[in-house]
């Protein structure tokens, strides 16, 4: 009896603990995470895909402000979309000691060996924004993702003037796991509609490394396919937004075909506030960034870090963090990222008539 009430305890523990995730867990690699001393200084390694987009400047900042107020090190390493690069990258701040990576893949499938070795060393791993598949990473924090698809397609759908409506779909990089997500949220939206007959899609297709200028050229082929007949465009985020709209110039259509987004880029917000660009999915970064900081901290002391979901990667259910993202258009720009100071009315309006700037 006594055997089995140990069991049973045993069991109960487990799953009081399933919503923690500990710096001192072993890893199915073998490895056993390092615990620092509570006034150990914490060295991070952030290894960053790419800084080429303004959010991903955000990123960095936020990370390094973040790590500076809590007095942590931050050794900060941008592969340039190159997977071999962020590898060695990665390894390189292996070899220097650090006590934690935040890792920003782009390629989520092949990160997974920088979490194998990083594991081999006892170092912990934090999948940032992207996830890393099929790996034992310790951390996944990210906004909804999916949603995020959800509520670009429905906002153009509610906004739609006409049914059957044509649909353009551009997504995000192939080898970006939130490409993929942003795409289910997109369907869970879009495909009861297009059962229905309701919503026909013209095109749908991935663009090249989120670039502008592999959206543009789907958007004209759309175009061109449709006889300009195109109600919306699905972009995915900003930068293929400003390519979905360069295509709609090029045939008289920019203003009058609906175009969502994502990251509220300022030269985006500019087209939302010209009427050109109509939506985009803001994310405060600063939550993220600071919440990757803190939790990188917390797990290169064993301590726990508290989780609200767990997130499959095919490899197991990870741990997350998801932040809430928050739909911007013309309307309500001054009451969400304007008055969070992410950008500011005076920056969004800098060379536009003054007739179209919002009034405060």
């Amino acid at each position: 009896m006594s055997r089995l009430i140990l069991v049973l305890g045993i069991v109960l523990s487990a799953l009081v603990l399933g919503a923690c995730v500990s710096g001192t867990q072993q890893s199915n690699n073998g490895g056993v995470t390092k615990k620092k001393g509570p006034n150990d200084r914490i060295r991070i390694g952030f290894s960053m895909d790419t800084v080429k987009e303004e959010r991903w400047q955000r990123d960095r900042e936020l990370v390094i402000k973040r790590a500076g107020e809590i007095g942590a090190d931050v050794d900060v390493q941008v592969a340039n979309g190159n997977d071999s690069d962020q590898i060695k990258q990665a390894e390189n701040m292996l070899t220097q000691g650090v006590d934690v990576l935040i890792v920003a893949p782009h390629n989520g499938e092949i990160a997974a060996s920088i979490v194998e070795a990083a594991h081999k060393q006892g170092v912990p791993v934090i999948s940032y924004d992207r996830l890393i598949k099929n790996s034992d990473v310790d951390l996944y924090i990210s906004h909804q993702v999916v949603k995020m698809g959800e509520m670009q397609a429905k906002y153009l759908l509610d906004h739609v003037s006409k049914r059957p409506a044509n649909f353009v779909i551009v997504g995000g990089s192939p080898t970006d796991n939130n490409a993929l997500l942003l795409h289910e949220g997109q369907m869970n939206v879009l495909k009861p509609l297009v059962d229905s007959g309701q919503v026909k899609i013209v095109a749908d297709q991935y663009a090249k490394e989120w670039q502008a200028s592999a959206a543009l050229n789907i958007v004209e082929n759309a175009l061109t396919q449709a006889h300009n007949q195109v109600d919306a465009v699905v972009a995915s985020n900003d930068g293929t937004a400003r390519g979905a709209v360069q295509a709609l110039e090029g045939q008289g259509l920019a203003g009058k075909v609906l175009v969502s987004g994502q990251d509220a880029d300022l030269a985006s917000l500019k087209l939302i506030v010209e009427g050109k660009q109509t939506m985009t999915i803001y994310k405060p970064i600063q939550p993220l960034a600071y919440g990757a900081v803190d939790a990188a901290v917390k797990l290169a002391r064993g301590e726990k870090v508290e989780t609200t979901e767990t997130i499959d990667n095919g490899f197991k259910k990870v741990p997350a963090i998801l932040l809430e993202p928050v739909a911007v258009d013309r309307n309500n720009l001054l009451t969400t990222l304007v008055k969070d100071g992410y950008h500011t009315l005076q920056d969004i309006c800098a060379g536009l008539p003054p007739e179209k700037c919002p009034k405060p």
